[in-house]
């Protein structure tokens, strides 16, 4: 317990706004070995006592299930540890954070830990699919884990957008090869609380493919996350006034997920940038 604590107050320390702890249940109630509960560490030494004052600092009491999914696509998103639910572990990777646990058992005494993730995907033809992936979520348990992920933890810090609003205040920034239209800033200004992060990272995407773009030779990026054009019957629902004032064609997109996000947008071959247009939801044409 005196590792999970020192290991959670050793990335407070390195980034103190951005670090909260958030648990489904009561970390009080939690064992540490058979009927051996946190409160009864806590009460068992002044010092247990201080360490636990000091965790309470960083607890937010938002559960952890209030990250994510997106609020139309409950069901769309799960991941799991050795075949069972795993909430914590989910939504640590699904908001790019780090997993904390008790270092009660081995597979917990790691800097990772690897999930099964399954999400229903919505393909453009509006066919759903489930589309099975590992992924390596980053955990501590102890402080040499945090050394593990000091970079990250200082970078995040330096880059992170705690919402719509902040990612508009700080494009300039954050993705200096992307150019944004007007429209877009009421979007992300709206942008729902557990959109944020995956609208973030597909922009970090999408300004790495536009920083090793030569458009002189290839006609567009190589793309670091997904990116398909839109079909002929769909670009009429893609226009949009560009920064000149001309109407023109932003069919190009990204995905976000859970549910059916898009980011449109067009290139600027003789900028080497990226135009975003869009972001939000898969744009329906009008009925």
């Amino acid at each position: 317990m005196a590792d999970f604590v020192d290991a959670v107050r050793a990335v407070a320390a390195v980034d103190r706004t951005g670090t909260a702890l958030v648990s489904e249940v009561d970390i009080k109630s939690l064992e540490i070995a058979d009927g051996y509960p946190v409160g009864k560490w806590i009460g068992s030494s002044p010092k247990n006592h201080d360490r636990w004052r000091r965790l309470l600092a960083l607890r937010n009491r938002s559960p952890v299930r209030s990250v994510y999914p997106a609020p139309d696509a409950d069901g769309h998103l799960e991941y799991r540890y050795a075949g069972e639910c795993a909430l914590g572990l989910g939504a640590a990777h699904f908001m790019d954070g780090l997993a904390a646990s008790l270092p009660v058992a081995s597979q917990w005494q790691a800097s990772s830990v690897g999930v099964r993730r399954a999400e229903l995907v919505e393909h453009d033809d509006g066919s759903l699919d489930f589309v099975y992936e590992t992924a390596d979520v980053r955990h501590i348990s102890a402080p040499p884990h945090v050394d593990e992920h000091l970079d990250w933890i200082r970078q995040s810090s330096l880059r992170m957008a705690a919402t719509g609003r902040q990612i508009w205040e700080r494009l300039a920034d954050l993705y200096p090869r992307l150019q944004f239209l007007p429209r877009t800033e009421a979007q992300l200004s709206d942008l729902d609380p557990r959109w944020v992060v995956p609208v973030r990272r597909c922009l970090e995407k999408l300004d790495a493919s536009a920083a090793v773009w030569d458009p002189a030779a290839m006609p567009e990026p190589e793309w670091r996350t997904r990116v398909t054009p839109e079909g002929e019957t769909r670009k009429r629902v893609c226009r949009f006034q560009d920064l000149d004032g001309e109407l023109r064609t932003f069919h190009l997109h990204a995905r976000f997920t859970p549910g059916a996000g898009r980011i449109h947008f067009r290139l600027i071959g003789e900028e080497g940038k990226l135009r975003i247009a869009h972001v939000g939801g898969k744009i329906r044409p009008d009925l």
